[in-house]
């Protein structure tokens, strides 16, 4: 393929994916299946790494993330991103009508919208691509986050059309899904973190990661709702917004213009009633004057915009009987307290539980049995106690956390700077073992067709299985011992078995169940170790230097192999069969043999590659990576926040120091 063919083609995937993309995030209408989009992406990915001159900062490439930012520049906002005056009455809302009135008469059109639950993001395009997103902040400055706002598959990186302005900027909500939010707090248990307390929470938490390739993955999606530029080619809002849509924004279908106070009225109590059917939160409705001129003229005060206001609903509550509180034991011991209530009628669904999350939020409420407790769902998903009635209170004897596992009677531990209590009997508390069972079998892990939660209780309780490598000693005879395995599911289940010996090495460290080393950490640990005994012998400092990997996790590894019968389980599975060491189709294999005799060390943040790629680029050109800088140590390559000391020892020791360009310039 010629130059000049290379560049066309490109330009055409781009404007191919970005036209599917377009289609699939905002307009709800794909029109080619996930298999062919994903097809047209690989194919634009790997002729922008041969012409790398003609990728794009904005190219659908970067939707998946890949860059690690390890500190969010503080940058100035062009327009101050204020906050809306809230009202949760109609007589004040009234009053805000009479104030827009006196200033600008009784000719007045508002236009309302949803009041979404999430992140404020100022999003500035010039000549049609996106080129900088900032968060509030304090409202004069905000946090650079366009690296991560760059995987956000319903925010244009290149707007569509020609009829836009040469530089604007528009702004928004970035929030989480409801359903992804669950995925993602279930995802966070299975861990051992503490799950988000509600989906804004978890959008904001994701919005700062350093890695954009995790925020690739957790589905934040947006609405844009108000455009800021010089000489704006519209008159009104509601105009504005139609044409942004145009333009391949997302903007809400749930807007409406409004010429009379008694139509916000009409707009609030539809919206109060039908927003726990919407597959996101939100915690209010938005009213702003819709013609450009009549803002102007009514201006702002020094915090707000007097011609919008923010009508909030009140979270809805109830109050009910404490009757007992139990504890849950996850499968990595986490203990989680929850309130066991006097069934109640709340959001349209009868409660019986709500969460306790930890020991200090049942302290901080001073809950006791037998209290009457308000109950809030609101914007959480998860019904929390919010207070207690103590005109109504009975009882005296203060509610006191438990000390020993309630199922197995270990006692507790809570590590220091953890909210959480964890049972530490990994191997004998049983919701620990068939929980660690589950998750092992569990399809993103080892995949075992027919041995869910059901089939390993009955194994468990048969005495047959007492950890993961169980599984793979397990004959038909012993199945068929069981009540309701009859010979066909016994044959499936040792199929099942069987065959997910040959799942890739990095699902069965994923499925291993060490602490807090989810999928992506495992597949890191995998491309950096390469086998199980190299993590396992691996000391905290060789941890430390995998990408993502910090002290927490690095020493919950060190943990896990310490202890005999961890490392008992994984000789088993070693002779088992199980895969112990990364694939060679995932190395790259050796391209030249330029860096030769050279060794390196990498340290701080890069602009064209993350730490690990730049470590596969060391080992295809034939050189060595070394953990740390030492005599033998030939160059570092320093980027932004590179470690003081390693630049100290580099110098003391007279190593090259080298920035991430000196280094390609060698092989190419």
């Amino acid at each position: 393929m010629t130059t000049e063919a290379a560049k066309k083609r490109i330009e055409e995937l781009t404007d191919q994916i970005n036209e599917h993309n377009y289609k699939y995030y905002v307009q709800a209408m794909p029109s080619i299946s996930d298999y062919e989009f994903d097809m047209l992406l690989e194919d634009l990915n790997k002729l922008e790494k041969e012409y790398p001159e003609f990728a794009d900062e904005n190219s659908p490439t970067k939707r998946v993330g890949g860059d690690v930012v390890k500190e969010f520049k503080s940058v100035r906002h062009k327009y101050p991103m204020l906050s809306l005056g809230n009202t949760y009455s109609e007589e004040e809302l009234t009053e805000f009508d009479n104030r827009v009135k006196k200033i600008i008469g009784d000719n007045i059109e508002y236009v309302c919208e949803l009041k979404f639950d999430g992140v404020a993001i100022g999003l500035t395009y010039i000549e049609g691509k996106l080129s900088q997103a900032i968060t509030r902040g304090d409202g004069e400055k905000g946090d650079d986050v366009t690296t991560n706002v760059r995987t956000i598959k319903s925010i244009p990186l290149q707007l569509k059309g020609n009829d836009f302005p040469k530089e604007f900027e528009i702004r928004g909500e970035i929030f989480l899904p409801i359903k992804t939010f669950e995925k993602t707090n279930a995802e966070r248990i299975e861990i051992g973190e503490t799950p988000f307390a509600n989906p804004r929470n978890s959008a904001a938490g994701t919005l700062k990661m350093q890695d954009s390739s995790i925020v690739a993955k957790r589905g934040l999606d947006s609405f844009l709702y108000f455009l800021y530029g010089k000489d704006l080619p519209f008159k009104t809002h509601y105009e504005s917004l139609k044409k942004a849509k145009e333009w391949g924004f997302k903007i809400s279908p749930h807007m409406q213009r409004c010429k009379t106070l008694y139509e916000v009225f009409n707009f609030i109590k539809e919206w109060g009633k039908e927003r726990e059917n919407l597959p996101y939160d939100i915690d209010g409705v938005v009213i702003k004057v819709n013609s450009y001129q009549q803002q102007n003229e009514l201006g702002f005060t020094s915090k707000t915009p007097r011609w919008a206001i923010a009508y909030k609903f009140k979270a809805e509550s109830v109050a009910t009987e404490l009757l007992s509180v139990s504890y849950q034991v996850g499968r990595t011991g986490a203990i989680t307290p929850v309130a066991n209530l006097k069934p109640v009628l709340l959001a349209g669904t009868t409660l019986k539980r709500a969460s306790l999350y930890n020991a200090d939020q049942i302290a901080k409420l001073d809950l006791r049995v037998g209290d009457i407790v308000f109950v809030e769902k609101g914007g959480e998903i998860i019904p929390k106690i919010t207070g207690v009635d103590f005109s109504k209170r009975t009882s005296m004897h203060q509610l006191k956390y438990i000390e020993n596992c309630p199922e197995c009677g270990t006692a507790l531990i809570r590590k220091e700077g953890e909210a959480i209590h964890y049972c530490p009997n990994e191997l004998g508390c049983p919701p620990q073992i068939k929980g660690r069972m589950e998750h092992f079998a569990s399809r993103k892990a080892m995949d075992i067709d027919g041995l869910g939660i059901e089939t390993i209780e009955l194994l468990f309780d048969a005495g047959l299985i007492h950890n993961i490598a169980d599984f793979f000693y397990l004959n038909k005879e012993q199945l068929l011992s069981l009540e309701r395995v009859g010979d066909k599911s016994a044959d499936n289940l040792i199929k099942g078995i069987e065959d997910s010996k040959k799942i890739p090495f990095e699902r069965v460290l994923y499925g291993m169940g060490i602490r807090y080393v989810g999928e992506t950490v495992a597949k890191k640990l995998a491309l950096h170790f390469k086998t199980i005994d190299a993590i396992e012998n691996a000391c905290l400092e060789d941890l430390l230097q995998t990408e993502e990997i910090g002290d927490k996790i690095a020493e919950s590894i060190i943990e896990y192999f310490k202890d005999k019968r961890n490392l008992e389980i994984v000789e088993r599975l070693k002779q088992a069969g199980l895969q112990m060491e990364i694939h060679p189709d995932s190395i790259k294999q050796p391209v030249s043999d330029k860096l030769k005799g050279l060794s390196f060390v990498i340290s701080g943040t890069f602009e064209k590659h993350s730490r690990d790629e730049l470590k596969i680029l060391i080992e295809l050109h034939g050189g060595k990576n070394q953990s740390g800088v030492t005599s033998k140590t030939t160059y570092l390559i320093a980027g932004e926040e590179a470690g003081p000391s390693k630049l100290e020892k580099a110098e003391s020791l007279k190593i090259k120091i080298i920035n991430e360009d000196d280094f390609i310039q060698m092989f190419q």
